[in-house]
């Protein structure tokens, strides 16, 4: 869930971010609930993509987004190009990727 929207949904927003977690997951044939483990993979993952949306997307420089984000270690933008597309494309590449990878699952 996206800071902005915390901020308008105020304290209640780990609850409803747990329920919107649990809706999506059961969509998508995944456990409902994650163990610790795989909650913080999850959120490392968030704060490297994070750091090259910023410094690649958003004009960050690598120290202002190694401030918010950390600096991620061990990787490089070496073959990484990332392009902003329109919301509609992204979900359209979205939902046919998931539509591939249903098939492969025999759903």
């Amino acid at each position: 869930m996206i800071s902005p929207f915390k901020s308008v949904v105020g304290g209640g927003y780990k609850e409803v971010e747990a329920r919107l977690q649990r809706a999506i997951h059961l969509r998508f044939s995944l456990p409902p609930l994650l163990s610790e483990r795989l909650k913080k993979s999850i959120k490392r993952a968030d704060h490297v993509a994070a750091w090259f949306e910023a410094t690649q997307l958003a004009g960050f420089s690598e120290q202002e987004a190694a401030k918010f984000f950390g600096r991620p270690r061990g990787l490089s933008s070496d073959g990484l190009a990332l392009e902003p597309v329109p919301a509609k494309v992204a979900q359209k590449a979205f939902v046919r990727r998931f539509s591939e990878i249903e098939k492969l699952r025999g759903r």
